[in-house]
């Protein structure tokens, strides 16, 4: 899909809000609400815009403690890495995996309530998975920056 100014003024407004009337989006990026509403929904239906979500606080809502996990899986393999995705998905306090490159199979970005749940993940649930090899964790101390979506796009 081919962007042009308009349709990059309105990721950028969604991206700062996304639930930013069509109205209100008007205003930002300099069109009508109904032209806002059509590019809007041409977005969403190319999958430029795959969600609305709206943001929560874990720490509010009693989720202090954030871990970033490295694992080594012991074997690799199509039917090892697919089970291990598969007990990834399935785990509500991985709010995100990824394969990499480097020094570990998959990273990890673990939420729990604090280290004693922590410890019970670790070593109730991902050490006894069958593919895990080896486990190297950090806790977060302090969040510098953890913003969603991608950096600002060049307008010019």
């Amino acid at each position: 899909m081919q962007l042009d100014r308009f349709d990059i003024a309105i990721l950028i407004a969604l991206q700062r809000d996304g639930a930013m009337t069509n109205a209100a989006l008007a205003d930002v990026v300099n069109l009508s609400a109904s032209q806002c509403s059509r590019r809007r929904a041409a977005l969403e239906q190319a999958g430029v815009i795959e969600g609305y979500a709206a943001r929560l606080s874990a720490a509010k809502l009693g989720f202090g403690l954030r871990a970033i996990i490295r694992v080594n899986l012991s074997s690799h393999g199509q039917r090892k890495e697919d089970d291990f995705a598969r007990f990834v998905t399935s785990q509500p306090a991985i709010r995100s995996a990824f394969s990499v490159s480097g020094d570990a199979d998959y990273v990890l970005d673990l939420r729990v309530r604090d280290l004693e749940s922590f410890a019970d993940f670790v070593h109730g649930q991902l050490l006894p998975h069958p593919q895990v090899a080896q486990v190297r964790s950090e806790i977060v101390l302090k969040t510098l920056k953890d913003e969603p979506g991608v950096a600002p796009f060049d307008t010019a």
